[in-house]
């Protein structure tokens, strides 16, 4: 109980470098940028930290098949690769920052889980 007690009042005083932290923290999300791809490179998506994807590739190749529903599972398949990619990168940048902070491992900020 003391120990939780203590914890607390750790977050507390450090509610104004946290604040500071979280604002770097959305600006890195911006730059964060993670690739995914399929079929062997036929279709490439990258997303970014938000958590959006920023761009779609389809190589001739893939529009050549004329396979909708295996074009349809290529950028599905490269999407939520890059989408997982970058929920990785994001829980790495949030350990660094609870971290410093001095919160507990496994500790989940709000918005950052």
């Amino acid at each position: 109980m003391f120990k939780e007690m203590g914890q607390i009042a750790n977050l507390m005083r450090n509610l104004p470098k946290m604040k500071e932290q979280m604002e770097e923290m959305q600006s890195k999300l911006d730059k964060i940028h993670t690739d995914g791809e399929s079929g062997a490179g036929m279709v490439r998506v990258r997303a970014n930290g938000k958590m959006e994807i920023i761009s779609i590739v389809i190589s001739d190749e893939a529009f050549k098949m004329q396979d909708k529903p295996y074009l349809e599972e290529l950028i599905r398949s490269a999407s939520n690769q890059a989408l997982a990619k970058a929920k990785l990168a994001i829980a790495e940048e949030t350990a660094k920052m609870t971290q410093s902070l001095g919160l507990p491992g496994g500790f989940q900020l709000p918005g950052f889980s």
